[in-house]
């Protein structure tokens, strides 16, 4: 559903995704594009309206944050991307990944052959 919403809807959901959540202010700053907080704010509305996103009160206000899991969202993301961009191919897409960053930390690389591993055993 993320793929069909409207450019600057799903710009402000990925934003509040990548928030993970926050108010109309913290959405509209984090915005590569500014936009009037009445703007975020409908914009927001629409995406409640759409089952996307939950608000709730806080102490500062309403804040809001993405209803879906943010896993389940960058799963069907990244499942799009490797299919659009790297033909279906999950091995060339983690090699494009791994060139992006210079060095990889101890850790991601325990996690890397990890899930290696994992995919060996289930035969993928």
């Amino acid at each position: 559903m993320i793929e069909r919403l409207p450019r600057r809807e799903r710009e402000v959901f990925e934003t509040l995704c990548r928030l993970g959540e926050g108010g109309t202010a913290a959405v509209r700053q984090a915005l590569a594009d500014s936009l009037s907080d009445s703007a975020v704010r409908t914009l927001l509305a629409r995406l409640e309206v759409k089952g996307l996103v939950r608000r709730k009160t806080g102490r500062s206000g309403v804040v809001y944050a993405p209803a879906p899991r943010p896993e389940t969202i960058a799963t069907g993301a990244l499942r799009r991307m490797v299919d659009t961009f790297f033909a279906g191919s999950a091995a060339t897409a983690a090699t494009a990944l791994l060139g992006l960053t210079q060095k990889l930390k101890p850790e991601e690389v325990e996690a890397l052959q990890r899930a290696i591993d994992e995919a060996r055993e289930r035969g993928e």
